[in-house]
């Protein structure tokens, strides 16, 4: 694990937390939910919250009850692969590498707002054809409860195909994992979250290999200048660039801007644009529902 990761309950003295209690709680019937299980199959991603829950599928159940399995595809963002094969390593977890066709799939590559419905519908059919041959009753996803506040058409998938979600049932928030992370010393506490390469698309802007290279290689140039959390956003001839607000005036610095806009209209945008309201997660949901102007 990162053992430069600075553990605050470390002090003895230092006060509980007023939540501490509740998130125990929560973490403890998790852990009542794998024992029950008795043998996991994880749809492992090397994020936040699918390490959380694997890390405690490992030390409730052993490894030998636990199989790992990240779906790899053009979605998948080359640094994050590699993350999460030595992450997956780092915890003692037997890994499966399985590959996943979406882009195949017209119905994904429309790129409506259903597009996570027809990823994930593959991916958990691939998964649960693999529990039944390896022997695996049980195939779990890393979806929280924060995540029934989302707009997520995965879950349906989830539930059409029998995948379980015990963080969810748990009712172990988005924080509650980071914090218990935190405690267990594992790297992901802090790590930003990172939805696949499609999520930057506009909806109704065809998927394509292309367009996934240009919102790869933007982030990558702009993970380069210090910016850890960042978007851009697709959509079309126009990138549109979310960074946390007290950022945006270092973007909008006159060397950094120049560099930016240059390095974008190489890859083939034609206008490179700033989002003034900054990072947010999910931003490119905000038009659902609206009423036209």
């Amino acid at each position: 694990m990162n053992r430069h990761t600075q553990n605050t309950h470390s002090n003895d003295n230092s006060p509980t937390p007023p939540d501490a209690p509740h998130r125990d709680h929560r973490c403890q019937h998790l852990r009542n939910l794998l024992h029950d299980y008795g043998r996991v199959l994880i749809a492992y991603s090397g994020g936040v919250d699918s390490t959380f829950l694997l890390k405690i599928a490992l030390d409730c159940l052993g490894p030998k009850n636990v199989l790992a399995c990240l779906a790899v595809s053009q979605l998948l963002q080359q640094n994050e692969f590699r993350r999460a094969t030595e992450l997956a390593k780092e915890v003692g977890a037997t890994l499966e590498i399985i590959h996943t066709c979406e882009m195949n799939n017209p119905r994904f590559t429309a790129n409506d707002p259903r597009r996570c419905y027809h990823c994930k519908t593959e991916l958990f059919t691939l998964l649960q054809n693999l529990a039944n041959k390896r022997g695996y009753p049980t195939v779990l996803c890393g979806d929280t409860a924060d995540d029934l506040n989302d707009y997520r058409p995965g879950a349906q998938a989830a539930r059409e195909l029998h995948v379980a979600c015990p963080l969810q049932q748990a009712q172990l928030t988005k924080q509650d994992i980071r914090t218990i992370s935190r405690q267990l010393d594992l790297p992901t506490w802090n790590q930003p979250a990172q939805p696949c390469l499609a999520s930057r698309l506009a909806y109704g802007l065809a998927i394509t290999p292309d367009r996934l290279h240009q919102v790869e290689q933007a982030e990558a140039f702009l993970h380069r200048m210090d910016l850890p959390e960042l978007r851009v956003r697709h959509h079309g001839q126009l990138a549109r660039i979310e960074v946390p607000p007290d950022r945006i005036p270092d973007l909008a610095e006159s060397h950094r801007r120049e560099s930016i806009v240059a390095f974008l209209r190489n890859l083939g945008f034609t206008y490179v644009t700033l989002d003034l309201q900054g990072f947010r997660s999910g931003s490119g949901n905000e038009v659902l529902g609206r009423e036209p102007d």
